[in-house]
């Protein structure tokens, strides 16, 4: 099937040749190129991420894969949106340049097998909570940056431990990419964007709420108190609050993702949540310093 326009702007690709091929004219050009990685379901938070990729490169690439080797519970696969249509206007509106949306058999060959070495990474707070996790996530990332050979690629703030696992493998594997993290989204009363929330009712939406509200009263009293008071703190209001089953509470230096213990002036510390509302899995951060 030959590449082609969808709408006026943008250009997609269903395979990692026609890929090449669509992208080969700007190399040959000496185009700088940036990517950004999603699953689809795009909301605001993703066109900002391509958004910042425009101010980063001549060409915008971004691809929509649903990773199946990501999901711990295949339940949680299935139900993940995949809204295409909608998502291929919001591209075109953002004036993405390229769409590489490939099936999975494009990604994947029959019987492969990824270990990477992660060292801490993927044994604390998301990687303990959802095991195999960030072994999927380097899988398909390393395969998209194969792909799509850019010189820079965007990621998001709200999955902070992502972000950091990613970085881990670039810098592991020598890949020649620059990585960019980018704020997090947040809805008008503070809610981050994810494509999830679509799953949230009325009320669970609100009960919502209290994860970043928690997450600012700890940025607030950052230095007034000890990360050990300011950790137990939050962990008895998230307990104490309606709907909300919490996973995890925690204070980490953003450099190393190590448990913070004590406030130091100056060191980044990132105090990150994770918590079920109304059946739907939340997670997310702010940068304390």
């Amino acid at each position: 099937m030959p590449n082609k326009k969808l709408f006026n702007l943008l250009e997609t690709a269903r395979t990692k040749t026609l890929l090449h091929a669509t992208l080969q004219p700007y190399r040959n050009q000496g185009k700088r190129i940036a990517f950004v990685p999603t699953m689809g379901a795009l909301h605001q938070g993703h066109i900002a991420l391509i958004h910042h990729a425009r101010t980063l490169a001549d060409v915008v690439v971004c691809s929509i894969f649903v990773n199946p080797t990501q999901f711990n519970d295949p339940k949680d696969l299935e139900k993940y949106p995949r809204p295409i249509e909608t998502d291929i206007r919001m591209l075109q509106d953002a004036a993405c340049d390229v769409l590489f949306h490939p099936e999975v058999a494009e990604m994947y060959g029959a019987d492969e097998s990824w270990q990477l070495d992660l060292g801490h990474l993927d044994q604390v707070l998301e990687g303990m909570h959802r095991p195999g996790h960030f072994q999927g996530v380097t899988q398909i990332v390393k395969k998209l940056l194969d792909a799509v050979q850019p010189d820079v690629a965007c990621f998001g703030q709200k999955d902070f431990q992502q972000y950091k696992v990613v970085q881990y493998m670039i810098d592991s594997l020598r890949i020649p990419v620059a990585l960019e993290m980018c704020p997090t989204v947040r809805e008008p009363d503070g809610l981050a964007m994810s494509s999830r929330n679509v799953r949230l009712t009325v009320l669970g939406r609100q009960q919502a709420l209290a994860l970043y509200r928690t997450l600012q009263q700890t940025k607030a009293e950052i230095g007034r108190k000890s990360l050990s008071t300011l950790r137990k703190e939050a962990i008895a209001t998230l307990r104490n609050s309606p709907g909300v089953q919490l996973e995890y509470f925690a204070i980490y230096r953003a450099d190393t993702f190590e448990e913070a213990h004590e406030f130091t002036a100056g060191q980044p510390l990132v105090a990150l949540v994770a918590a079920w509302v109304d059946g739907v899995r939340l997670i997310d951060n702010v940068l304390l310093q």
